[in-house]
Parts: C-alpha cells; structure tokens; sequence
C-alpha cells in the first residue's frame, strides 16, 4: 500500500501583508501541513522571517508546522523554534556543530527532527543519522529563493534515500507544480512542499487535490 500524499504550502510565496489571510487559506483548501523558511541572510542570500512570526502565527492553525531552519549556526533557533511552535524542524547537517545532539534536542523538545539535504550535496554523511528523524528533506532548487525551477538531480538522492529507508517520511522542496510532482512521487517523496504553485493558483483546493492526484503506480 502507498504512503499518503502531503501537500504543504510553503509560506515564503504567500502575500506577506496578510499572512493570517493566507495561513487560513491554506488549512481551508485542505492542506496537510504548512512549511515556514527560516533564512538568515548568511547560510543563504535571502533573509525571511523568524521564531515570533511563527508563534504569532501558531495561534491561528490547526495544521502542523514544519520550520525549515537555513541559519547558521543553527543552535541558537532550536530552542526558539520549539517554543514557538514548531512541530518539526528541519536542519542542514553543515550548520550543526554537534548533528547528533542538535537532532536530539529537536526530540527532547517535542518535535520531529528533519535533515534537509541539497540536490547538490551527497547523502552518505546522513546515512547514519536516519533511524533518528523522523523525515529528509530534499531540496530540488538551491535553497534561499522561491519560485525556481525544479531540479531533476533530486531525483537521484529521493530514490536513494527511499532504498535506504522504506518508511521514511522523504519530503522535497523547490519549483513543485503539477508537471514536476510526478516525478518526485515516484521516486519516493511523500511530502510535497509547494509555494508558488500554491499561493498563486485560481483554485487553491483544487490544485491540492491536483497534486496528490500526481502519484503514479508503482
């Protein structure tokens, strides 16, 4: 039997002016789960928002809050993100001093530890760590911008990191449409991260149920 479909609405491609707006929207049209990019200008060239825009928003949801931290380093947000709501946090191994303690703080604190891992970057130095989280994160642009094209490279690492733990969570990140999804499904992904084509369609429930529409059989 397949694993169910998550579609998470990436909040760096909603109007910024509004976000209670759009954070109500996305639970209206049926989303899983919400995705918030912490940037910090530095691991990337992009700077978003942080811990007290997401307690702020914690409030207004129901829906689960996957808080993708790209900072570095990343110890001082753990405690900051769990307080703020945080019900998984996704780390970059590089931005760790101690990956292993970071990864069981983000436990100890209530939440699922996340590895998020760059289509250009390899996966042997996270093998080790996967019976530890709860999910990996693939990122399919270079991470800092929304709204970028799909990179087929992540493909490879989802069908590796798929054959190396079946029931892992595998969620990817970066230019999901309805053209790309596909693809991702069938490598494995069972968590789509969609901004752009979220927050910009007509429709907005309709393209979730599109998107979990997009699995192919096996």
């Amino acid at each position: 039997m397949s694993p169910p479909i998550h579609i998470a609405p990436s909040l760096l491609a909603a109007d910024f002016s509004d976000l209670r707006t759009e954070l109500a929207s996305a639970q209206d049209a049926g989303a899983d789960r919400l995705h918030l990019d912490v940037m910090d200008h530095h691991y990337v060239p992009n700077l978003s928002f942080g811990p007290p825009v997401i307690a702020a928003l914690r409030a207004h949801s129901r829906l689960p809050f996957d808080v993708h931290l790209m900072v570095t380093p990343v110890e001082p947000l753990i405690e900051a993100s769990l307080r703020a709501g945080a019900d998984r946090i996704s780390i970059h191994p590089s931005t760790a001093h101690d990956l292993g303690a970071v990864i069981a703080a983000i436990r100890n604190g209530g939440a699922e530890p996340s590895l998020a891992l760059k289509f250009t970057e390899p996966i042997a130095p996270i093998l080790p760590y996967l019976h530890d989280i709860a999910d990996v994160l693939v990122m399919s642009v270079e991470p800092g911008f929304g709204g970028q094209s799909f990179q087929p490279a992540a493909l490879e690492h989802l069908r590796t990191l798929r054959a190396h733990a079946p029931d892992l969570s595998l969620s990817v990140d970066g230019g999901i449409t309805l053209e790309t999804a596909p693809a991702a499904l069938a490598a494995g992904a069972t968590t789509l991260i969609a901004g752009t084509s979220f927050f910009r369609a007509r429709n907005r429930a309709q393209m979730i149920v599109a998107l979990r529409s997009c699995s192919t059989p096996s």
